[in-house]
C-alpha cells in the first residue's frame, strides 16, 4: 500500500503516514555516507584535541538532538537535513565508541561486541514492532525512531571495530581500510550470486561503511610515527566537509536521490 491509497478510515488505527524521509539508495548514497564517516572519524579527533573531551561530547550531543528534532518534524526528504543528521551522527557515534575505551578502558574487542548485541537488539525490537526494516517504509514517526537508533548504533559499532582492526590487531589504518574495502565488496555480490537477502546486505554494508570511511580518513589525517599521512584531522576533516556539502548540494538541486516511491 502507498501512503496515497490510505483512506480517510484509516488514520483511526494505523499510526499517520508521512513521504518516505530517507534517501534513494544509489551510487551517491554510498559515496557520501562514506565520506560522512571519514569526517565523523577526523571531526571527533580534533575536537578532542581542540576542548575539553567532555565539553566536545556535549557539544555533539546537543547539536545531534537539535538537528534530529528539525529531521522529524519535515513531512518529507530535505538532503541537506538529512546528511546533516547522518554527519553529526557520525562524530558523536565516535566519540560515544571512543568514550568507552579511552574513558573507561574498554578494550575495542569488548566494545565492538557490546555494540554489535546492542544493534542486533535495536533490529529486534524493530522488525518485532513493525514487521519491516526495510529503509523506503519509513513512513511513520515509529519507524523513522527506529532507523536513527540503528544508524547511530551502526555508527559506534563500525567505529569500534575499525579500531580494533587498526590498533588491536595491528593492520594499521591503511590495511584496514584496504581490509573493509574488499569486506564491503561481499554483500552486494553474494547479494547478486547467492541471493542473499536485499535487507541484511544493505545493513551489512552500511556499518561497514564507517569503519572503511574512517580508516583512510585516520590514515590521511595521524602522524607518519602512527603510520598515516601526517595531513591533521582539522584539514582532512575540512576536506572532507567540501566534498560533502559539493554532493549534497548537487543531489539538492537535481533530486537524484529523492526516493521514488512510498511503498510500504
Amino acid at each position: 500500500m502507498t501512503t496515497g491509497q490510505i483512506r480517510l478510515g484509516d488514520s483511526r488505527t494505523a499510526p499517520r503516514r508521512m513521504a518516505v524521509k530517507v534517501p534513494e539508495v544509489t551510487m551517491y548514497f554510498w559515496v557520501v555516507k562514506v565520506l560522512t564517516t571519514g569526517m565523523g572519524e577526523t571531526t571527533s579527533d580534533f575536537l578532542a584535541h581542540l576542548m575539553d573531551p567532555v565539553i566536545a561530547v556535549g557539544l555533539a550531543g546537543c547539536a545531534l538532538g537539535i538537528v534530529l528534532a528539525v529531521q522529524f518534524r519535515t513531512r518529507s526528504y530535505v538532503p541537506w537535513l538529512y546528511w546533516a543528521a547522518v554527519v553529526l551522527v557520525s562524530v558523536f557515534g565516535t566519540m560515544a565508541a571512543d568514550v568507552l575505551h579511552v574513558g573507561f578502558g574498554i578494550p575495542y574487542a569488548v566494545s565492538t561486541v557490546f555494540f554489535a548485541v546492542a544493534l542486533a537488539a535495536v533490529f529486534g525490537l524493530w522488525y518485532a514492532t513493525e514487521k519491516t526494516l526495510v529503509i523506503h517504509s519509513i513512513t511513520t514517526f515509529r519507524r523513522e525512531l527506529f532507523y536513527w537508533l540503528a544508524v547511530v548504533t551502526t555508527f559506534a559499532l563500525g567505529t569500534a571495530a575499525g579500531d580494533l582492526t587498526a590498533t588491536t590487531l595491528h593492520l594499521g589504518y591503511l590495511g584496514s581500510g584496504v581490509a573493509f574495502a574488499v569486506l564491503i565488496a561481499l554483500p552486494p555480490l553474494a547479494r547478486r550470486w547467492l541471493g542473499l537477502n536485499a535487507v541484511f546486505a544493505f545493513w551489512v554494508a552500511y556499518v561497514l561503511t564507517r569503519p572503511l570511511g574512517a580508516s583512510f580518513a585516520d590514515w590521511m589525517g595521524v602522524s607518519t610515527g602512527r603510520g598515516g599521512l601526517d595531513l591533521g584531522t582539522g584539514p582532512v576533516s575540512l576536506a572532507l566537509l567540501v566534498a560533502i556539502l559539493a554532493l549534497v548540494g548537487y543531489l539538492s538541486i537535481t533530486r537524484k536521490d529523492v526516493p521514488r516511491t512510498d511503498d510500504v
